[in-house]
């Protein structure tokens, strides 16, 4: 994995989440930016956007296909990154830094328990192909 950071975990939604306290950062998968290509555009939610998990977060065009970024917790939307409005290729170069898509303070601490580790996902993504 490309830029890998011990302290990411992953949904099966091909998701990676930063959880600092109750605070989430969000973005998609090395794995997920490779499928869809180059992205050409991000819709970001809306700050203050309340979500639960498995909700529609984000939108990303890419020359490929449009593909839904689902919220990997409950919770409210306090931050994105609104640079991937003007380079929304970061997704594709740097997926698990300056191509974070959301923060949100998680709603349940309890939904935090149910990522996968670096490891985990590696797995999960072998056993797809």
């Amino acid at each position: 994995m490309n830029e890998e950071t011990p302290q990411l975990r992953y949904t099966k939604e091909h998701e990676w989440v930063k959880v600092e306290g109750d605070i989430v950062t969000t973005g998609i998968t090395d794995y997920a930016q490779k499928q869809l290509t180059d992205v050409i555009f991000v819709e970001l939610p809306k700050i203050g956007k309340v979500v639960k998990k498995g909700e529609t977060l984000a939108v990303l065009e890419s020359v490929k296909a449009v593909s839904d970024v689902y919220s990997p917790v409950s919770g409210e939307v306090l931050e994105t990154n609104e640079a991937l409005v003007s380079k929304p290729e970061l997704i594709n170069r740097k997926p698990h830094s300056e191509g974070w898509i959301t923060k949100l303070r998680v709603k349940d601490s309890k939904e935090l328990d149910n990522f996968m580790t670096a490891r985990e996902y590696e797995d999960f993504v072998e056993k797809e192909k």
